[in-house]
């Protein structure tokens, strides 16, 4: 308990002589003249941040309207909750579109997450430093390409009548195989080109983490007798944990928005409805496409609300979890 008579901040702050707080105030405003560079580089993306992720928050008002472009934000007509009733408890494809979307998301977390860590661990072992950079030029070269550019790839190269995997299935003397139009497989494909296109881009941070572990522990370990698998499990690992943990937690916080919206949205079709429609696919039906007679942007907007508070709850819970098992966190 503090004594009576301890002073408090105000008052101790209130006791330095007013040239001292003077002088503090310029050197601050010395510093940050001699840091406007960087001030300037901050801005631009911090402007790009409020405009794209923040100002945008305000159409979320419609999730809670029955909105018309007649009448804006303010004069249609508010309906509370009706939007998020109508999605969970009269759309008959709600629960499908929510399960389609936790199982495309946590395969992709389950089979995708630890790729990009075992590609960086097995670039940074290569002795060859010509080749080590073709690898992870290769590797990452995907992550640029755009899913439209891909899909229609992979359409060519797996398409029963034409494509190259047809061609082999009958020159085998199996029936080919129509990968984008099977249920079982159509998953499974996805999963696959995901791992593919993102796994290079994706081990970048780990190959920076692992360029600052000290070399001499690898010595130390090699002077004592340990193998490579040895130095790997008792130095690298525990070294790339903190940044394995802060990924993981962003990973599941976005789970919800890891199925894929632009894959999926390229590459199914009606046959695989029932597998592969997730929440942003018929969030961008209903409310951009029009399905159902009329584009329902408020009610795309509700869906889309619910799909952000449950990443936060996600992303809460995720860092709760990894700060109790790892003592890392990313606050």
């Amino acid at each position: 308990m503090a004594e009576p008579n301890a002073p408090t901040a105000p008052a101790a702050s209130a006791g330095v002589p007013a040239d001292l707080r003077r002088r503090l105030r310029a050197e601050r405003w010395e510093r940050a003249k001699q840091m406007r560079t960087l001030y300037l580089l901050f801005l631009l993306p911090l402007v790009i941040f409020v405009v794209f992720h923040y100002l945008p928050m305000y159409g979320n008002i419609i999730a809670f309207k029955d909105f018309r472009f007649g009448r804006g934000f303010w004069g249609s007509p508010w309906v509370g909750l009706q939007h998020f009733e109508d999605f969970f408890f009269r759309n008959p494809h709600a629960w499908r579109i929510i399960r389609n979307t936790v199982i495309i998301s946590g395969l992709k977390l389950l089979f995708g997450f630890p790729v990009p860590i075992l590609l960086a661990l097995l670039i940074n072992e290569l002795a060859n430093q010509p080749f080590k950079k073709t690898v992870q030029t290769v590797s990452y070269l995907p992550h640029f390409m755009s899913w439209v550019i891909l899909a229609t790839i992979l359409w060519e190269i797996l398409s029963p009548q034409s494509g190259p995997v047809a061609q082999i299935a009958v020159w085998v003397g199996v029936p080919p195989p129509d990968v984008l139009g099977d249920r079982a497989l159509f998953r499974p494909m996805l999963i696959v080109t995901d791992i593919w296109k993102e796994m290079g881009w994706q081990s970048v941070i780990y190959l920076a983490a692992l360029s600052s572990i000290d070399p001499e522990l690898y010595e130390s370990a090699t002077v004592d007798g340990a193998n490579r698998v040895q130095r790997a499990v008792h130095i690298t690992l525990p070294s790339l944990l903190p940044v394995i943990t802060i990924l993981a937690i962003l990973r599941i916080g976005n789970l919800l928005n890891s199925a894929g919206f632009e894959q999926i949205l390229n590459l199914y079709n009606a046959p695989v409805y029932e597998v592969a429609d997730v929440i942003d696919t018929f969030v961008y039906r209903r409310g951009l496409e029009g399905e159902g007679g009329q584009h329902q942007f408020d009610f795309a907007a509700a869906v889309g609300l619910f799909k952000s508070v449950m990443a936060v709850l996600l992303i809460l819970g995720a860092h709760k979890v990894f700060r109790r098992l790892t003592g890392q966190g990313v606050w």
